[in-house]
């Protein structure tokens, strides 16, 4: 089905072609300006729709077969709902005739969505001046201020540490391996 099919199947319902163009080009609208913001959009029972960041990789030319960097990337995902998957699985039946009996939203969480959203936008505005103050405050401050934020870098070197405690395992096993090796062979000599 291609968007002219779906405006035709619900101008019915709608009440006009001229309608249902409007109101399929008016979701479709407000669905793409959320997630390239990086807002989640939800329709319950049906999916949702989100923003999600793909890191650096490295790929092959399928033709060639070199070896290419693919540089950082944002993607749409779309994840279905419980409903819908139900319904495409054979579960559950789709109904003959009226609307697809999905989940509706409970009275209200659509308020508190958007008041969510509003919070959500008002706290990451508050919070890029401060983020800028901060990296303006560090670049400006002599040695001794970065000496006062020392706390935070333990947290880092913590964590830093935490990694390279996985890996060093491996690498000692590694290690004690060729050293076995050289001690066998300096038996047999």
């Amino acid at each position: 089905m291609n968007k002219a099919q779906l405006v035709e199947a619900i101008a019915d319902k709608v009440g006009g072609r001229q309608q249902a163009a409007e109101a399929v080009d008016a979701v479709l609208d407000a669905i793409v300006r959320a997630v390239v913001a990086g807002e989640r959009v939800s329709v319950t029972g049906f999916g949702s729709f989100e923003k999600v960041e793909r890191p650096a990789r490295y790929a092959r030319n399928p033709q060639t077969g070199e070896r290419v960097r693919v540089k950082k990337t944002s993607v749409p995902r779309f994840r279905a709902g419980q409903g819908f998957k139900d319904l495409v699985s054979g579960s559950k039946k789709l109904p003959r005739g009226g609307e697809v009996a999905v989940k509706k939203a409970p009275k209200g969480s659509l308020q508190a969505a958007a008041k969510k959203a509003a919070a959500k936008k008002a706290a990451a505005k508050k919070a890029a001046p401060a983020k800028a103050a901060k990296k303006a405050a560090a670049k400006k401050a002599p040695a001794k201020t970065t000496a006062k934020k020392a706390p935070a870098a333990p947290a880092k070197k913590t964590a830093a540490k935490k990694a390279a405690a996985k890996k060093a395992p491996a690498r000692k096993t590694t290690a004690r391996k060729t050293t076995a090796k050289k001690t066998t062979a300096a038996r047999k000599r």
